[in-house]
């Protein structure tokens, strides 16, 4: 049992320090890492999750849940800023749970943001396979129903349906150029990320500045629609819920608390950073969907392409201004498909080399100076789930595993607090323990908010994940190893 909790040491030689991120300098400032911020959080979260959000359970009063969401995302965000600066090695949050909790939380946490990176990835290539449909459409061209769609259907009343649909092309050919351009090279995909960065804010930009004119306040009434007599749907407790669903808009910030050790001055640059970063894509969202439930009302906007709706609303004299920003969101979203992925392999790489999955995750090609094996994995899940998979699904997933990862990244740094208090952290959470138990509590208390099914979907994932790690991980451990060894 006491094996199942053996932990990385911070100051042994066996935690593998990314080498290259320590020798970075100091260059980062709090605004460059704010625009870092902004770019990692705009993605399907505006672009596609909005509409479902408020057409299902909120209404126009999504503009709340997005306020919610991001109070969520303020406790966990200083969380991750003091354990990155004190733990600057590879794996994210599986790390900081090695080094705090021991290899069976780590695993669970490992296991937990693989599925998030996945159905993110999933869900974002849905998305844009919509939005690809309804450009398409705009040109007399279109794919057929069949073959541009979900061949599954959710809700929450009816529960599960089939839609006629094989499944959806457009999302799987997506996540396969990805795949190539992932097993290529490091170079284009960074290259292509950060002009994906400039075309997202200046897309929100447009769609405000051209969006306000033609609000109509009566879509806004009421503003939060009466509830139908069932929790989350609609009234405050679908306010509640939406927040649940709305968070996924939220996930990329954690990007911010990775660069503790590129900032000038990380014990004020990075809560900078991270808060400021959330202010602003937090009204940036507040803003978008305030005009997106005006221009139409929030029962029209239940589908894959929310901001095409709206467009599509104001007239066709604004064909040409749709099609721009509809080639816009979808350059935007393949972005964030590109990131999700790419983070995945970098986690299987992690994994692979403790041994808790098969070294072959971990071997990097002499060529491509790419983890193949890890690519091409994380490539062909991604493929299935976005090709059959409906998006509100796997949407509500990835929230609940984001909430679940962010809460035991408060927990890490309680933990830490009490175990090694002798530690240098050069950036610290105030408040402790009081900002890490909230954070845990409204992760826990907005997970509780989320449908039953996406509850019945986290254990399952989590039962998957126990199999693998006691059928596998187990044996070929390489910290077990190492610890068998100095017994003998």
């Amino acid at each position: 049992m006491k094996q199942l909790f053996l932990r990385k040491k911070l100051k042994a030689d066996f935690v593998e320090v990314d080498e290259e991120h320590h020798g970075l300098q100091r260059h980062l400032g709090w605004f460059q890492l704010i625009v870092i911020g902004i770019g990692a959080i705009i993605g399907a979260g505006i672009f596609v999750i909005t509409g479902k959000a408020a057409a299902e359970y909120a209404g126009p009063a999504i503009l709340l849940s997005f306020v919610l969401a991001s109070i969520i995302c303020v406790f966990a965000g200083l969380c991750y800023a003091e354990l990155s600066s004190l733990i600057p090695i590879a794996g994210g949050s599986y790390s900081y749970a090695y080094v705090a909790l021991g290899e069976l939380p780590a695993w669970v946490i490992g296991w937990a943001v693989t599925g998030q990176y996945i159905f993110s990835a999933s869900t974002v290539a849905a998305g844009w396979s919509g939005y690809l449909r309804s450009f398409l459409q705009d040109w007399g061209m279109a794919v057929p129903a069949k073959l541009a769609s979900s061949p599954f259907r959710y809700d929450i009343g009816d529960g599960w349906s089939l839609t006629g649909a094989f499944f959806d092309l457009p999302a799987m050919c997506l996540v396969i150029l990805i795949g190539i351009m992932i097993c290529v090279g490091i170079k284009a995909v960074a290259r292509f990320n950060s002009l994906m960065v400039i075309i997202k804010l200046s897309t929100v930009t447009l769609f405000v500045l051209l969006g306000i004119a033609h609000v109509d306040t009566a879509n806004w009434v009421p503003f939060i629609p009466e509830n139908t007599g069932h929790f989350g749907d609609f009234g405050w407790t679908g306010v509640i819920r939406a927040a649940g669903l709305v968070f996924f808009a939220y996930i990329g910030f954690d990007t911010v608390s990775t660069l503790a050790q590129d900032a000038k001055n990380p014990q004020k640059d990075l809560p900078r950073g991270i808060l400021g970063s959330l202010a602003v894509c937090t009204v940036a969202y507040i803003v978008v969907a305030g005009v997106l439930t005006g221009i139409v009302s929030y029962t029209m906007l239940n589908v894959p392409d929310p901001i095409a709706v709206a467009l599509n609303a104001m007239g066709p004299s604004f064909f040409w201004v749709s099609s721009i920003v509809k080639i816009a969101v979808l350059a935007g979203l393949a972005s964030v498909v590109l990131v999700q992925i790419l983070g995945q392999t970098r986690v299987f790489l992690a994994v692979g080399k403790d041994g808790l999955l098969p070294k072959r995750m971990s071997k990097i090609n002499a060529k491509t100076r790419t983890p193949i094996v890890a690519s091409i994995t994380a490539v062909l899940a991604c493929m299935i789930l976005a090709g059959t998979f409906p998006v509100e699904i796997l949407a509500q997933l990835v929230s609940m595993l984001t909430l679940f990862i962010f809460g035991i990244v408060c927990l890490g740094v309680w933990i830490l607090r009490h175990t090694h208090p002798e530690f240098k952290r050069p950036f610290k959470v105030p408040l402790v323990p009081w900002v890490p138990l909230l954070g845990i509590l409204v992760c826990l208390g907005q997970m509780l908010c989320l449908p039953l099914i996406t509850w019945g979907q986290f254990g399952f994932w989590l039962i998957v994940g126990f199999l693998i790690y006691f059928s596998y991980g187990i044996k070929h451990s390489v910290i077990r190893v190492k610890h068998t060894e100095r017994k003998d």
